[in-house]
């Protein structure tokens, strides 16, 4: 026990000095420390391009001349939507039959599939405004959300394995502060908080987050383009792309025989005659530095100083080129996970304005993009054997087994 105790307390020691809270000035210093006392590589990996060039690649001082990004419902969708819903509930089925042919919408179809289209093939995301959550219950409302989906991405995926004790192919998580609900050492991921959310990546290829409620004040969801913090990577730092390149140890919180997988955060796909080339970007930050009530286990290799640095820079760089989004209650913010970065700033609640989101991962087989291998076992994870039967949308906030802090 001692040797095993000691040997922890080494690996713990080795872990470098980063938390899941960026931190310029010990960013500042790392960087400054390497430049000086490392010899940096000055080449790319092979096949990694010296440029991105599509309309993934954006910034906040471009995007809004180029984009709009918003796509209002009309009253006749809404009509449409309304007819849809009393369709789906006339058949007296469970949410998880939500599809384009239980929730039919004729008209409002061409328009979803252009909104996945955008998703995955233009500038990466898209806001549908406008769903109707202050005149519907909050079964109504999911019925509603999920039938929209269905039509951007037919496919969702699995959030969690278990709901209320029992196995459940659970669908969608609440986004919600519930730091007055769980003790602290019981939430280990920071969309159960109101603190800010650094820059990162879900599991899946869509992301979709309808807005129930906006906070008070803050709260606003930032997103940024993976391709266009790239192109700077390899014109400032290519060793943090070959760095980014290479595999890390990955924490897996809610697998007990796989404490972590060694895995790339960025890959590149090239060209093939039925797909174009493709950066692809996965990670989240807590995976390496713990948060609250999961901090990383000693038990499992520590990140490097060069793992480090490339942390924070991915933050600092999406951060920099962040495009700012004011989620409207009835909001479906729909972003491609494999090339988009999002994070939200930190909020304040009221009595009555709470901010409450609820998520949807989504794919989109018609569209979707090809997967490293490396990938594989996360997004099988995410939808492999998905039943409809089994399906889950839990409509009261909790929080998901892999965010569930150890007591």
């Amino acid at each position: 026990m001692a040797i095993a105790q000691v040997a922890a307390s080494q690996q713990q020691q080795q872990q470098p000095d980063i938390g899941y809270t960026p931190d310029y000035a010990k960013y500042l210093a790392r960087v400054q420390k390497r430049l000086a006392t490392e010899k940096l590589s000055t080449t790319l990996p092979d096949g990694f391009p010296l440029k991105l060039t599509s309309d993934l690649v954006w910034d906040k001082t471009d995007i809004g001349s180029r984009y709009d990004w918003t796509y209002v419902l009309t009253p006749s969708d809404l009509d449409e939507v309304e007819l849809a819903l009393q369709h789906f509930k006339a058949l007296k089925k469970p949410l998880g039959f939500v599809n384009q042919t239980t929730f039919p919408l004729p008209t409002l179809h061409a328009k979803l599939r252009e909104v996945s289209r955008q998703v995955h093939e233009g500038f990466g995301f898209k806001v549908v405004r406008g769903v109707p959550v202050d005149s519907h219950s909050r079964e109504d409302v999911v019925a509603i959300y999920a039938g929209i989906a269905a039509h951007v991405a037919p496919v969702r995926g699995r959030q969690d394995y278990t709901y209320d004790g029992k196995p459940a192919d659970v669908a969608m998580n609440h986004i919600k502060d519930l730091s007055r609900v769980y003790d602290a050492s019981q939430i280990g991921a920071p969309a159960y908080t109101n603190d800010k959310q650094v820059f990162h990546t879900d599991s899946g290829h869509v992301i979709a987050l309808l807005c129930l409620q906006e906070a008070q004040e803050g709260g606003e969801s930032l997103l940024s383009s993976s391709g266009r913090v790239y192109n700077e990577l390899v014109e400032t730092r290519p060793d943090l792309v070959r760095t980014l390149s290479e595999p890390w140890p990955v924490e897996v919180f809610d697998t007990p025989g796989t404490p972590y997988v060694s895995r790339p955060l960025l890959y590149f796909t090239p060209e093939t005659p039925t797909s174009p080339s493709r950066l692809i970007i996965q990670y989240a930050r807590r995976t390496f530095t713990g948060f609250q009530g999961l901090p990383r286990s000693p038990h499992i290799p520590p990140i490097t100083e060069a793992q480090a640095e490339a942390l924070d820079t991915l933050h600092f760089l999406a951060e920099k080129h962040a495009l700012t989004l004011d989620f409207q209650k009835g909001d479906i913010q729909f972003a491609n996970n494999l090339s988009i970065f999002h994070a939200r700033k930190g909020f304040t609640n009221a009595p009555g304005k709470e901010r409450h989101l609820v998520r949807l991962w989504l794919r989109d087989d018609e569209y979707k993009w090809n997967i490293p291998k490396e990938l594989e076992g996360r997004f099988d994870k995410v939808y492999k054997g998905v039943e409809e039967e089994n399906t889950v949308f839990p409509l009261e906030p909790y929080i998901r087994s892999a965010s569930l802090g150890k007591k």
